[in-house]
């Protein structure tokens, strides 16, 4: 199963594409998108970032994705700001088909690093040793990579329990 991981921003958005094979995670590609000039205006940017993910999905192919979801900043313009980026990228996902998947990044640093209030070093350096980097992404990369590893570890949670759950089988003698 190959995944899409989100980390969105109006200026910079990170993403990071990985497969998933049973427990086994091996990196596929990760990078970021630049949204541009502030002075080109929202719509502009906001087509920028569709478009670069677009791209990002026509080369990876990815058959699931998974977004990190808006935090409430301080500022509500900057909020705002954000989460349209974050609708022009789910926008972008939804128009390939693929289910989106959404958590929070307090989620994303449990299931990476144990804890939700793990520093952006602390998310790089397990993405690097989740993955067998020989180096760290940078950070909106590996915190794009985070997203697509703490989804593909949830998406795995239903299977577990089923198999778990399932009549064992016995045979008659």
């Amino acid at each position: 199963m190959r995944w899409i991981g989100i980390d969105p921003g109006l200026r910079t958005t990170g993403f990071g594409v990985i497969d998933v094979n049973g427990q086994k995670l091996s990196y596929v590609a990760s990078g970021t998108i630049e949204s541009g000039d502030p002075d080109q205006g929202l719509p502009v940017r906001l087509g920028i970032l569709y478009a670069g993910i677009k791209e990002v999905l026509e080369t990876y192919h990815p058959e699931q994705a998974a977004i990190e979801e808006v935090f409430l900043n301080v500022n509500p313009r900057s909020t705002l700001m954000l989460g349209q980026a974050r609708g022009a990228v789910i926008a972008a996902l939804v128009s390939d088909k693929l289910p989106v998947a959404e958590y929070s990044a307090l989620r994303v640093k449990q299931s990476i690093v144990g804890t939700g209030r793990a520093t952006k070093p602390q998310v790089q350096e397990m993405v690097k040793r989740l993955l067998r980097l020989s180096r760290a992404p940078g950070t909106d990369a590996a915190d794009a990579l985070g997203v697509a590893i703490c989804a593909a570890h949830h998406a795995q949670i239903p299977k577990a329990i089923t198999t778990a759950l399932a009549p064992k089988n016995s045979s008659k003698k």
